[in-house]
């Protein structure tokens, strides 16, 4: 593999070359799991392009929970196959593919029933570790253990004494998601992928019965290339649909969109020193550690038939969240306490359920013409595997044999020598004159890539400096979005590069006046092009915060949708 730029120029090459030859896959949506489609693919040899009619990771793939685990609640449902694979895929993500992406986190789940819950609850977590193991590879993380209540409380005294009565402790994991992400796609890149963001396949092309590639847009430009492949990958998650009515395709694969909605508050509001998991009537809710100064306060799980851009929070969305975590905690948390909300979507295979939370999480993949293939449902935990059998099924529309996937063995990229990067850290700190603890967090962010973001500072000591408007960022970083990563606009930068929009109490407003100009020299803006970002940015955090003023989602999201496109014309239908 050979280490590449997603940059402004490295994207217009991508764009002239997968419209000068054919290649063998095109995959359409940039989200988890056709990043992951494409790094399988270009790994087994074959020439592949990748497009996404909005950022990276733009839609689903930055609005999740960000946990990578094998879901406790699907093994009460007895679906022992889903939860084994997220296992073995959990201990793949933490062990070999993405350790600077992916590390352990532990949960409290509280019990609440004397006598026959702690043993029905720990032939549960002992079935979970159990299977979380194989003979490649250790599950990598501590086995579950029971708690007293004294010993829970202690652990985490920001719990009502009332509220348990003992509990079990356990481990997952967490992953930064937009950036995972990202990093599929530049790992791609790197084996030789040819990938453009905002880049939609706005028609298919057929040819004697045949889908034989697409027409995408440069949404930047408007201008529009044939790219021509021997087999077409949809992998666009909740726009399964839209997508194929484009190809005109008919069957029987449909998505529905089930949000999920998310709250940050300060580490400082909840004092425990693990996550949480706690039951609900309809799901399960988490109250997760993000970094060291937050808590994420998730999820809901309800059916979504608005706008799927930018599903909006709503009001009773925040107190739904807020009732629910406030019967456990001692110190009621209030919406004074929130600093960022988001919302994503999952895509769920349709079925006879009356409610998203029963639909299934496992995938589909299906031949719906010769020629295209599609994938839908899953989740971010068995990306890989999703990737691999989408893969496979797209193989066999090529006249020629094909390799298996190999991506088990391909670390992405910034983990190769992860082990080392304690020796490297201490240098680093040391040349750019940072302490070791912000380069032990750079290095959680780019893993072996750290010394690359730095690499600026050199020759201007002032890219070493905190973004004033968030301090937990170096300027590098913003520069290094722009140079490295694939950021097109300030909001690809503050949401996604950066988590600046959801951790900050001004959702990034401050920051975002000091981030325009970093990145302009690197995107070719003028001051106008500056002005026009920063007030688009602005207008899409009013227009979020209005949302979440409203009662009901239909509300929500016409005041969400209120705010012009921001990052770059809209497209119809994210792909």
């Amino acid at each position: 593999m050979r280490e590449v730029a997603l940059s402004p120029s490295a994207r217009e090459h991508a764009l002239d070359e997968m419209a000068a030859d054919e290649v063998d896959v095109l995959v359409v949506g940039g989200g988890v799991v056709g990043a992951g489609a494409a790094l399988d693919a270009v790994t087994r040899g074959l020439s592949v392009a990748l497009v996404d009619a909005n950022d990276w990771a733009g839609g689903t793939s930055s609005r999740s929970s960000k946990l990578i685990h094998g879901g406790l609640r699907y093994l009460e449902m007895l679906d022992f196959k889903l939860v084994a694979e997220a296992l073995r895929e959990r201990a793949l993500l933490l062990q070999r593919l993405a350790p600077h992406l992916v590390r352990p986190v532990s949960f409290l789940y509280p019990l609440t029933r004397r006598i026959w819950e702690r043993p029905y609850a720990g032939v549960g977590m002992l079935l979970y570790d159990t299977m979380g193991m194989s003979s490649v590879l250790p599950r990598g993380v501590p086995a579950h253990r029971h708690m007293t209540k004294r010993t829970a409380l202690a652990e985490a005294p920001g719990l009502k004494p009332s509220a348990l009565v003992g509990a079990v402790r356990y481990w997952d994991a967490q992953v930064d998601d937009a950036r995972f992400t990202l990093t599929l796609v530049r790992t791609a890149a790197s084996y030789g992928a040819l990938c453009a963001s905002r880049t939609r396949a706005s028609s298919f092309i057929r040819e004697e019965g045949r889908v034989v590639g697409a027409v995408v847009q440069d949404v930047e430009t408007g201008r529009e290339r044939t790219v021509r492949a021997r087999a077409v990958v949809n992998a666009t998650g909740v726009w399964t649909d839209e997508m194929l009515q484009r190809a005109g395709a008919s069957g029987s694969l449909r998505v529905r969109a089930s949000k999920g909605v998310h709250l940050l508050v300060p580490r400082s509001r909840i004092a425990m020193s693990s996550g949480l998991i706690l039951r609900t009537e309809k799901s399960v809710l988490f109250v997760i550690p993000w970094g060291d100064e937050h808590w994420i306060v998730g999820t809901t799980d309800t059916d979504w038939t608005h706008t799927k851009e930018h599903p909006a929070v709503s009001s009773g969305d925040i107190d739904y969240l807020l009732d629910h975590v406030n019967t456990v905690l001692a110190s009621p948390l209030t919406r004074n306490d929130i600093l960022g909300v988001y919302a994503g979507l999952r895509p769920l295979v349709s079925g006879q359920a009356e409610q998203t939370a029963k639909l299934s999480r496992e995938h589909v993949v299906a031949r719906l013409q010769p020629g295209l293939v599609a994938i839908a449902g899953g989740k971010f935990t068995t990306y890989r595997v999703m990737a691999k059998d989408v893969i496979d099924a797209a193989v066999r529309e090529l006249p020629h044999s094909v390799p298996a996937s190999s991506t088990r063995e391909v670390p992405l990229a910034g983990a190769d020598g992860h082990q080392s990067l304690v020796r490297r850290n201490a240098v680093l700190a040391k040349r750019y004159r940072l302490s070791p603890d912000r380069v032990d967090r750079l290095a959680e962010r780019y893993g072996t890539l750290v010394a690359e973001v730095l690499e600026p500072v050199a020759a201007d000591s002032t890219l070493g400096e905190p973004l004033r408007g968030a301090p937990g960022y170096l300027r590098a970083e913003i520069v290094y979005a722009a140079t490295h990563e694939g950021a097109l606009h300030l909001d690809d930068v503050l949401t996604r590069r950066t988590h600046i929009f959801m951790e900050t109490e001004d959702r990034g407003l401050a920051a975002a006046e000091e981030a325009a100009p970093l990145v302009a020299a690197s995107l070719g803006w003028d001051q106008t092009t500056v002005d026009k970002e920063i007030h688009r940015y602005r207008q899409r955090v009013e227009a979020e915060q209005e949302a979440g003023r409203q009662p009901d989602d239909r509300r929500a999201d016409a005041a969400r949708m209120r705010a012009p496109g921001f990052g770059g014309p809209q497209p119809a239908h994210m792909a």
